[in-house]
């Protein structure tokens, strides 16, 4: 059997003190899980179940990478996030069960093209022309938890042009790192390779050509984004 077409490369993710790659299997996203952000969006922050969007494997960018401003946006938006990356899969995961599930943790930044996105959620239609562009979901390097262990508490910080306009702490997760990965095993059969971004504090905001975007979690490190020229 051969393919009609080549198939695409492996999505890959770094990881921390290593020369190894890290495939990427899927993407999923944790919408409004701080109580702070979900009000400047302008939604209740009671806990309801959490709901999740996708982007594709092939969104992902290193760290240090710059991301062209991209096209059909005038309001391109960072927004800081703890990644949880899922080293052995499962379904219907018990929560108590959910962190040995977890091969290790990193940085990220939930690129957003804020204006598609609102106008989708107005439109009661999918999220995906706001969320699931092309690199779209900056990834640092993924750190195992023999390392960094779980983190539950830790400053989350985002500068654009070295001004704070995220700073947070992990531990106002409305959803925990357990508790997320047991509900969306109840949907989803999670294999290894999967991303899980668990959502971003307030202050979301613009980014501009020229801009340098750099996210930072305690214990995790920082990721730098250099946001390059308009796409044409």
């Amino acid at each position: 059997m051969g393919y009609v077409f080549a198939p695409a490369p492996i999505a890959t993710v770094a990881v921390g003190g290593s020369d190894d790659r890290l495939p990427v299997r899927r993407i999923f996203c944790v919408g409004r899980n701080y109580a702070a952000h979900a009000r400047e969006m302008g939604k209740d922050p009671d806990r309801d179940p959490p709901f999740f969007f996708t982007k594709p494997a092939d969104a992902v960018v290193d760290a240090g990478e710059k991301v062209a401003y991209p096209p059909e946006t005038e309001n391109f938006h960072y927004e800081a996030e703890l990644v949880v990356v899922i080293g052995k899969g499962g379904k219907n995961i018990a929560e108590e069960d959910s962190l040995s599930h977890v091969w290790g943790y990193a940085v990220g930044n939930d690129l957003t093209r804020r204006d598609l996105q609102l106008k989708a959620r107005e439109q009661g239609r999918p999220w995906d022309w706001g969320k699931a562009f092309d690199r779209s979901a900056v990834i640092g390097p993924v750190f195992p938890v023999e390392k960094v262990g779980h983190p539950v508490k830790g400053r989350i910080s985002l500068l654009v042009n070295g001004e704070v306009k995220q700073d947070a702490d992990l531990s106002e997760l409305i959803w925990s790192v357990p508790e997320i990965i047991s509900i969306l095993s109840h949907s989803i059969t999670l294999q290894p390779g999967d991303l899980i971004m668990t959502g971003t504090p307030a202050g979301v905001g613009a980014m501009n050509e020229g801009d340098t975007c750099v996210v930072e979690i305690e214990d995790l490190g920082k990721i730098e984004t250099p946001i390059g020229k308009r796409e044409a």
